[in-house]
């Protein structure tokens, strides 16, 4: 199958890249390397080292005996995207080319209405290349838990049925985005869902959780081929940046009460999740959505499971609650479903701690990079606007 990636260069996109060619697609796909650019602004870097483009490009030919057609090009100029499609006639778009920080879009206007004009912009720009050039390619959009928010009832899998009045239907289930990049993606599953209505477009929302990892199996042992792990306040999300301050000796950072709740999954099931999508499209005008995680998880038991697994190869890690920089509820309900991967055949990692403590053996090695930018890992972007470093409560 041909398959295009938006956003091959990212955490993400790169070893999607790396998982499709291996079992048998056809991959291309474009970035702008703007991820590298977001997190420089902010002063951090990957905490493993990545490669150049160009040397990414090498060590794929190297591998796989092929080369990947990686444009560097933006995804909110249509005539790049429609043509870029014309050339390689995808059957499957996987759309994870998008600003994905929340603290990011909050630092303040200026960060906010671009990621609301580049998130929403390049969604649709992909739908109308679908529809004029590849309209019976099924698109693969990567939406996120956050959309719907920490409603008091269970999360169905995008739709449900609502009685009102005595009147029944099946309606989407209400998002209540939590950030203006959440609220982005809630913009972007209305115009695909739209698009699907009324062009036909073959659509899968993923509803993904926060994912955490350094590897996959199909990586190999070639550094050119990893991906990047990011442990600041915009792109570090909780797992990864919490390994990377245990292995550091930094106190574990976190925010309020620690009791909010979310999905998470290792990387090696967010590629397999998408992977199952991508190899079963739905059918001509169906929008189908996915929750995809391998569990949930409140943040203190994730802190807690990474300082055991921490002391388990010789650190020893703290615990610190700091206030909370963001406008949320400390506490809440969460169930949220996730059956529709499962029918697929997906099979969650069981084994969490193996994923962390490779991590941690994988981060030991450059933890030189981690702290010398150390003053990255405590927040000062606040979702009242107003830049202050959160401080120490518990």
């Amino acid at each position: 199958m041909r398959v295009f990636i938006a956003g091959i260069d990212g955490y993400l996109g790169w070893p999607l890249a790396i998982y499709l060619r291996a079992n048998g697609h056809e991959v291309a796909g474009a970035d702008l390397l703007l991820r590298r650019e977001w997190v420089a602004e902010v002063g951090s870097l990957s905490a493993l080292p990545i490669a150049t483009r160009e040397e990414r490009l090498r060590a794929f030919h190297e591998t796989f005996g092929t080369e990947l057609d990686f444009r560097l090009g933006d995804l909110t100029d249509y005539d790049f995207v429609k043509g870029f499609f014309a050339d390689f006639q995808p059957e499957a778009v996987v759309h994870l080319g998008q600003m994905p920080s929340a603290p990011y879009s909050m630092i303040d206007q200026t960060h906010c209405v671009w990621t609301q004009q580049n998130n929403v912009i390049n969604n649709l720009n992909l739908l109308w290349a679908i529809k004029e050039v590849a309209p019976a390619a099924h698109l693969v959009k990567l939406g996120t838990m956050g959309e719907y928010g920490t409603p008091n009832v269970d999360i169905p899998e995008g739709f449900f049925e609502v009685e009102f009045r005595g009147r029944k239907d099946r309606l989407p289930f209400p998002r209540q985005a939590g950030s203006w990049y959440h609220q982005s993606k809630v913009h972007d599953s209305h115009n695909t869902h739209f698009a699907s209505k009324i062009w036909g477009i073959r659509a899968t929302d993923i509803m993904q959780g926060v994912v955490f990892g350094t590897q996959i199996v199909e990586m190999g042992d070639d550094p050119r081929l990893h991906s990047r792990l990011d442990f600041d306040q915009c792109f570090g999300t909780a797992i990864n940046r919490f390994c990377c301050q245990a292995v550091i000796g930094h106190p574990l950072t976190l925010f309020g009460l620690g009791k909010q709740k979310r999905g998470f999954l290792p990387l090696a099931d967010s590629m397999a999740c998408l992977r199952l999508a991508v190899e079963n499209p739905p059918a001509p005008g169906e929008f189908r959505v996915f929750n995809q995680f391998e569990n949930a998880y409140s943040i203190s038991e994730l802190a807690y499971i990474v300082r055991g697994v921490a002391a388990d190869i010789g650190l020893e890690v703290e615990i610190r609650h700091y206030d909370n920089p963001r406008t949320e509820m400390e506490e809440h309900y969460y169930q949220p479903d996730r059956r529709r991967l499962l029918d697929l055949g997906y099979q969650p990692t069981r084994d969490i701690k193996s994923v962390i403590k490779r991590m941690m053996l994988d981060l030991l090695e450059h933890r030189d990079r981690i702290e010398a930018h150390a003053n990255v890992l405590i927040p000062d972007i606040r979702w009242d606007g107003r830049r202050k470093r959160s401080e120490i409560i518990g």
